[in-house]
């Protein structure tokens, strides 16, 4: 009886290294992260996909100024097209 009980205790740590296995192995096919063995996550780095982040969120910055630029000037097209003829005849003859 005594070698029943080792067997089977033998056979359950092995399906669970096996799962185990089988799982990381998943994760790591479909790009997840991967458990290590206190529980916590290894993160997949990749040093082309840093690069890719910065260079987003360069261009990122760079569209936002942009972005906030063009919407100045649409406001100040908005309000010569919407102010009187007079009050903008105005203002140009002041500028000159």
């Amino acid at each position: 009886m005594n070698d029943e009980v080792m067997v089977f205790v033998i056979v359950l740590v092995a399906i669970s290294t096996i799962g185990w296995v089988v799982n990381n192995w998943i994760r790591a096919k479909h790009g997840y992260a991967l458990e290590n063995e206190w529980k916590g996550m290894t993160p997949k780095t990749d040093p082309a996909a840093e690069r890719k982040i910065e260079l987003l969120s360069s261009e990122n910055g760079r569209l936002t100024g942009q972005i906030s630029r063009l919407e100045e000037r649409i406001a100040v097209l908005e309000r010569i097209a919407t102010d009187p003829a007079e009050r903008t005849a105005r203002e140009i003859d002041a500028l000159r």
